[in-house]
């Protein structure tokens, strides 16, 4: 009885241990093929693309599986034109009324004030933008 006792546990164990080791080597496996093949999930040290070669990209996908022809082309070119056109006015705007909500509530800041605390208030505004600008400078290598 023994002998069957041991002979049990030593077979429950060299299944376990088989399973643990291919369950390592299955996962090896995967992680090379994973990393082989350069899917990154985005802002995982992913370049961001140039928006030519993305939309070089795109037209060709849309050639091939759609089956576009020149002409068709010519005016999916069109629509990007226009659409690009559009976001950039979008961010324009974005940016002009952003900037006139920040110094409204700068304004209103400045209200709040007591005339010796206002000279304080302008340095660290001073302050805060030269530490932006250098953060947009390291951002920007």
């Amino acid at each position: 009885m023994l002998k069957t006792r041991s002979s049990a546990f030593l077979s429950l164990i060299l299944v376990f241990l088989s399973g643990t080791l291919v369950g390592a080597v299955s996962y090896r496996l995967y992680m090379v093929r994973t990393v082989e093949s350069g899917v990154n999930p985005p802002g995982h040290g992913q370049q961001k693309m140039d928006p030519e070669e993305v939309r070089k990209r795109r037209v060709n996908e849309m050639r091939e599986k759609v089956g576009l022809d020149e002409d068709q082309v010519s005016k999916l070119n069109v629509i990007y034109d226009t659409t690009r056109q559009q976001f950039h006015a979008l961010k324009k705007r974005g940016d002009e009324e952003g900037r006139g909500i920040w110094e409204k509530q700068k304004e209103a800041v400045r209200a709040i004030l007591r005339p010796d605390q206002l000279p304080l208030y302008e340095q660290h505004l001073k302050e805060q933008d030269e530490h932006r600008k250098k953060r947009m400078l390291e951002g920007k290598r």
